[in-house]
């Protein structure tokens, strides 16, 4: 019991999937794909911020 709202959700989600028309960029999409990018996100980052998460970052990706 009660999962008909969510079943009702998901249905409209799905028939939504399906039928709607969607503008695709299949170039961005196989550049995602493939590993390339336009620009390095690092440009846009602040030298603080660079920082702040440099203990994250993988060191061998250099």
């Amino acid at each position: 019991m009660g999962r008909g709202r969510a079943k009702a959700k998901q249905t409209k989600v799905a028939r939504d999937l399906k039928y709607r028309t969607h503008e695709t960029d299949f170039g961005a999409l196989a550049n995602e794909l493939h590993g390339q990018s336009q620009q390095d996100d690092t440009d846009q980052l602040e030298p603080e911020e660079l920082e702040k998460w440099s203990d994250y970052s993988d060191s061998r990706r250099d």
